[in-house]
């Protein structure tokens, strides 16, 4: 009872630590007259995916690595699955052709280099994180300087200026959240683990990802809401692209990760892969140029159908 009390005020704490980084990294690329698409796809997707790299980080200092890795590729998958299948039911998404030529090839890029490097031997080695780190970089760039050469920015009006004290307090704030949520979710996920006669995998690609995945969901939603229907998907995939690239490579630059359930390369991330392919025929199976309710209402039977055989 105990180890599920300190789960959900993890997951509570995560969540307000993952909305104060979305705020105010929003506000700080504002300031830096960064377009939204590209805020997307580099700032949201970074700040949605701080949970994941706390969590990651700190499961594989304590000697959890099914934990940090599962992390990932459970998160991947509920970030198509489920928060795509939920934004677009709720708010059907069109999307720029650059979605389909661009940033999901690097998706599918990202998962690919990711799934070679596990089976190699299966382990995360330090020279790996350091290939995946060196692409962010490269990719975050390249994102950057493309966007402000095509695209007229407005400058933001004092409406959307956020306060410089403010900005920097939720940052700060976030952060902090982030830290002690992510050691009571992970502490009490594995303790759970062991309670429930459950592997760390099960725990990690189910529970523990769906909890850092709130903050992709809510910055999708919300983001679909207020008509920003770009930075709602392309939160989603950038959030995938910096899950392989800056969780699992900072994560194993700090320490290596090596796989001890070997469900995770025989099942679970050929459930990543597959949602991911599954996006291209999405694109223009039933609605050309937008993402409607059919798909969302697909992706989400996929995620459910995840869980119960995993379960």
């Amino acid at each position: 009872m105990e180890n599920i009390l300190y789960l959900i005020l993890g997951l509570i704490i995560l969540i307000l630590g993952g909305e104060f980084l979305v705020k105010g990294s929003v506000a700080l690329a504002l300031r830096m007259k960064v377009s939204m698409v590209v805020i997307g796809l580099t700032v949201v997707s970074f700040a949605t995916s701080a949970p994941e790299l706390i969590v990651s980080v700190y499961s594989a200092l304590k000697g959890h690595p099914d934990m940090a890795l599962g992390n990932v590729i459970g998160s991947n998958i509920a970030n198509i699955s489920l928060v795509l299948g939920l934004t677009t039911l709720l708010f059907p998404l069109a999307f720029q052709k650059r979605l389909y030529k661009f940033d999901v090839p690097v998706m599918l890029f990202a998962s690919i280099l990711f799934g070679v490097f596990l089976f190699t031997n299966s382990t995360l080695e330090t020279w790996e994180g350091l290939i995946f780190v060196s692409l962010l970089v490269v990719l975050t760039a390249y994102l950057i300087r493309r966007s402000r050469k095509e695209e007229k920015l407005k400058e933001p009006s004092d409406k959307d200026k956020m306060p410089l004290p403010k900005l920097l307090i939720c940052l700060c704030s976030g952060a902090i959240c982030l830290y002690f949520g992510s050691a009571l979710l992970v502490d009490s996920a594995s303790g759970l683990a062991r309670t429930m006669g459950l592997s760390e995998r099960v725990i990690s690609v189910s529970i523990v990802a769906f909890g850092t995945s709130v903050p992709e969901l809510a910055a999708s939603i919300i983001a679909a809401f207020k008509k920003e229907k770009d930075l709602s998907i392309g939160n989603l995939i950038g959030s995938n692209i910096f899950n392989v690239f800056a969780v699992l490579g900072i994560t194993s630059i700090i320490k290596p990760i090596a796989i001890q359930d070997h469900s995770l390369l025989s099942n679970d991330i050929w459930w990543m892969f597959g949602v991911s392919l599954l996006l291209f025929p999405m694109m223009f199976l039933f609605h050309k140029g937008h993402i409607g309710r059919v798909e969302g209402g697909l992706l989400l039977l996929i995620y459910i159908a995840y869980i119960y055989f995993l379960f």
